[in-house]
């Protein structure tokens, strides 16, 4: 009896297991939906030049002379960038890290201006002066010449 319920449990379990392998989605799904969300993926190939100087020992009559020749090398290496959109929580992210250094610059702006309003409190004493001399030529003006109507 037991080794019966244990031949049929492992053959329901195993039946299971085949119907999700067998219903699940396949890999080309999956890159579809992304590249329908955004994913590039680039092929790109860059090429650099290698350039180097090379002495070739030759034989003249007697004695052994060198030549310097330039002997130029270029090399293609090619891979693939690929560009992955950003997920609306990290959007998210980015836009409320914006603002909040908005805010910050604006606070500090806001703090900058009222130190500097305070900063220049005292009165302006040529000012006080000068209305005091205008007011005493008035009032001689006003005393010497009057203009009988």
């Amino acid at each position: 009896m037991i080794g019966c319920t244990f031949k049929l449990r492992s053959k329901l379990i195993l039946s299971l297991i085949s119907t999700i392998l067998a219903t699940s989605c396949s890999v080309n799904y999956h890159v579809r939906k992304a590249f329908d969300k955004g994913y590039r993926c680039e092929e790109v190939a860059d090429t650099f030049v290698i350039n180097s100087i090379d002495s070739i020992p030759y034989v003249l009559r007697d004695s052994i002379m060198w030549e310097k020749v330039l002997v130029q090398k270029d090399t293609i290496v090619r891979y693939k960038r690929s560009y992955v959109p950003k997920t609306r929580f990290q959007t998210r992210i980015e836009y409320k890290l914006k603002r909040d250094t908005l805010k910050m610059i604006e606070k500090v702006e806001v703090v900058k201006y009222k130190t500097e309003k305070h900063k220049n409190t005292k009165p302006n004493i040529l000012l006080l002066v000068l209305g005091f001399v205008v007011g005493m030529i008035t009032n001689w003006l006003l005393r010497n010449f009057k203009n009988p109507l």
